[in-house]
């Protein structure tokens, strides 16, 4: 068998569906590929459970999906799909080389197979649908043309740059490790057309090559050419935001750090900058790393998932600093210092929603920056209230009504953004979410803030799938972490301790309880707590000292976590600060060392 072993990967696999209505699951498995079977097993280090194995005599088309830009909701961003009898097995791959590998050994040996497509689906087929061509039958022909020789008919694969070459063909180019080429052509997935240093022209083969001069990341506003490391750390400490990074030139000439603050756990304003060299992998192709388990093509697409993902780092890579001028200007809406925005700089587009106080439209800032603008209807908040409300974002008061100017969510609130794609989250992207929510808690309880109708609800979600605490028309300002109501104001009881529907005492320890219910709304993808039972009855089972139930997502360890936030009395719950030490906990992988 080892004889006609041909690759041998970690890869994800997508589970397939049933039905319409059945969840997605992304599980890792080890694929192995010989020349009859395509095999993949459950691969724990100790023993292999074969999961499933596909006959290549069954095989009707092997190829790249083209996802549209959708999210993917697994770590691997490369995803193939392999078409057998009547089924489509999909595989996310951990690289573009990794895919174009696996691809092009898959159509080498199918080429001969009986009954292999004319047309196949460049898209995934989801929710009931080709996503390509909105087909809705499963067995719908294909919508493009299939290349089964790929570029196997075309051009062979090259040799390893190093080794003999003595049958080289007059249109291929010598690779030289470290050398720099300019890319003249993208013929296809696999060969670009280059120029060397010597001016030399020709073919050379893309996974072999990658994009990593610092040329290529002056376009990203996390990279800072002129900045060293003493320089690094004025511009983070100036900013003063848990996550804040700077991409920078390393002393070594070639090389990159990642410059990185974070707000320490003790919640007494301290902090650490760490600094953390961008690593390169021995041999071709080139990949690059922070934590030696996430390997990337790209110095671009390895800051990408650290965004999502510390991996090992301090914190996750939350804000980039240092293209100040290529920034949102200064309004106190984007954490500035100016809080008056001129009404005149606005221009209102579509209505998205509307709050406790009026309607919230889309709209442009300077026509650049899309904005959500409140509109707060008239005698619909007192003034003090809107004063704090207004110390949390900008203002447009120089007009009646009034508008409150927030960045715009572009997925809107983490409630719908739950449900809509429920059956799609990992465990590990439930957590980040987790966590993005109790860090913005962390922040608010450090400044003396409690919200008192914390729910997914009252969450929103942007484009780049962080999550911020939002509606704050309950929030109030204390001295000394504890409210009590005497209003009357009415409250969210599936989310809300015993103290708070027995005596109205509201402090920050009551929003730990409500967090969790968040959790648990989190890991259930959007399901009402206490689906089952009215207020008056939820009331009864808190006191009695009924939970809400652990959902299938959550390990026990996060329920752990839940749970630890529903004791009984307030001074019996962990903080916020400690709460994002324990969802840290749960949510990083091995550290890398900092440099």
């Amino acid at each position: 068998m080892s004889a006609e072993l041909l690759l041998e990967e970690t890869l994800i696999k997508r589970s397939q569906q049933k039905k319409r209505t059945s969840p997605l699951n992304y599980k890792e498995r080890l694929f192995v590929l010989t020349r009859s079977k395509l095999t993949y097993y459950d691969g724990r280090a100790e023993k292999k459970f074969r999961r499933g194995s596909i006959e290549l005599s069954r095989i009707r088309c092997a190829e790249i999906v083209k996802n549209g830009g959708g999210i993917i909701p697994c770590q691997n961003k490369y995803p193939f799909q392999i078409v057998y009898d009547a089924n489509t097995l999909y595989v996310f791959a951990p690289s573009h080389d990794s895919r174009s590998l696996w691809v092009q050994s898959l159509k080498e040996e199918i080429k001969d197979n009986p009954g292999v497509w004319a047309k196949f689906h460049p898209q995934f087929w989801q929710e009931g649908a080709w996503l390509c061509c909105r087909q809705a039958e499963k067995l719908a022909p294909g919508c493009e043309e299939y290349n089964l020789f790929g570029d196997i008919s075309r051009k062979p694969l090259p040799p390893i740059p190093g080794e003999e070459r003595n049958n080289e063909r007059p249109h291929d180019l010598s690779l030289e490790k470290g050398g720099e080429y300019v890319v003249l052509q993208k013929c296809d997935v696999n060969w670009f057309r280059a120029r060397n240093k010597y001016g030399e022209e020709g073919y050379i083969p893309s996974n072999y090559v990658t994009e990593r001069k610092s040329g290529n990341l002056v376009q990203f506003v996390w990279y800072s050419k002129q900045v060293n490391r003493n320089k690094a750390e004025e511009l983070l400490r100036k900013e003063d935001k848990d996550g804040a990074f700077i991409v920078r030139d390393s002393s070594t000439s070639g090389a990159y750090t990642v410059s990185l603050y974070a707000k320490t756990a003790a919640g007494d304003g301290g902090a650490v900058i760490k600094h953390y060299h961008i690593k390169e992998t021995q041999g071709l192709p080139l990949q690059f790393y922070l934590a030696e388990k996430h390997l990337f093509c790209s110095i671009p697409d390895l800051i990408e998932y650290h965004k999502h993902n510390a991996a090992g780092l301090v914190a996750r890579l939350r804000y980039p600093v240092g293209k100040q001028d290529k920034a949102a200007p200064s309004t106190a809406g984007f954490s500035y210092e100016k809080w008056e925005i001129d009404p005149s700089e606005l221009t209102f587009m579509k209505e998205v929603g509307s709050g406790q106080f009026g309607l919230v439209r889309l709209g442009k800032w300077r026509h650049q920056h899309r904005v959500a603008i409140k509109a707060i209807r008239e005698g619909a908040m007192l003034e003090e209230d809107f004063i704090e409300e207004a110390k949390l974002y900008g203002v447009c008061s120089q007009l009646k009504p009034i508008y409150i100017v927030t960045e715009f969510m572009e997925f809107g609130c983490l409630l719908n953004f739950l449900r809509q794609r429920r059956g799609s989250f990992s465990l590990e992207s439930l957590l980040s979410i987790s966590l993005d929510v109790c860090e913005g808690m962390e922040h608010l309880e450090a400044n003396g803030f409690i919200h008192r109708d914390l729910a997914s609800r009252n969450c929103l979600v942007n484009d780049s799938l962080v999550v911020k605490v939002s509606d704050f028309g309950m929030a109030r300002y204390v001295l000394d972490d504890q409210y009590t109501s005497s209003s009357g104001t009415k409250f969210p009881v599936k989310w809300s301790p015993p103290e708070v529907f027995n005596f109205c005492k509201y402090s920050s320890k009551s929003d730990v309880w409500s967090f969790a219910v968040l959790m648990w709304e989190v890991f259930t993808e959007g399901r009402m707590p206490f689906e089952q039972s009215q207020n008056h009855e939820v009331v009864t089972l808190v006191t009695k000292g009924h939970r809400l139930y652990r959902p299938k997502m959550a390990t026990p360890a996060i329920y752990d976590i839940m749970q630890l936030c529903w004791h009984e009395r307030p001074e019996g719950r962990p903080s916020f600060a400690q709460l994002c030490l324990m969802i840290s906990d749960a949510l990083e992988a091995d550290a890398p060392p900092p440099n």
